[in-house]
């Protein structure tokens, strides 16, 4: 038997139980931008992440009756629209990330931490490179030389 066309982790949970952890977890992440779980649940919940961000950035009302339906409190989804939509303006995607951490004590699941990317642009000194830093190319190097 091949899981060919078959998206998704099951998580070992029935589809409605599964529906809620992955909107609790969402919920978690928005509120408080890190979240620490098994690496399987973190893989599963970053990109459905994602796409709640592309949503929120469209700033219409349907895309916030969207985030409304996935998010679990009022809270969260005012925090996604008012903070978090702000913070990733300028990011055309890649708003989480996974940390891989040590595996849990008690049945040795692998853990990893899911936070937000957020306020990391370098600032512009540091992304300008010096001139004498540059590499020097052959044709330069041999006329150099005569």
């Amino acid at each position: 038997m091949h899981r060919h066309g078959y998206q998704g982790r099951k998580l070992q949970l029935a589809a409605g139980p599964r529906r809620a952890l992955i909107r609790g977890q969402l919920t978690s992440l928005v509120l408080h931008e890190a979240i620490v779980t098994t690496e399987a649940k973190a893989k599963e919940v970053a990109p459905r992440f994602e796409r709640l961000v592309t949503y929120a950035k469209k700033g219409t009302l349907a895309s916030g009756r969207s985030l409304r339906r996935e998010l679990l409190t009022e809270n969260a989804t005012q925090k996604m629209l008012q903070e978090l939509v702000p913070a990733f303006e300028g990011r055309q995607g890649g708003y989480t990330r996974i940390i891989k951490l040590a595996n849990r004590r008690g049945d040795n699941a692998p853990m990893a931490q899911l936070s937000l990317v957020l306020n990391e642009v370098k600032p512009a000194a540091e992304t300008a490179k010096p001139e004498a830093a540059k590499p020097v190319k052959k044709t330069e190097e041999v006329e150099a030389a005569k």
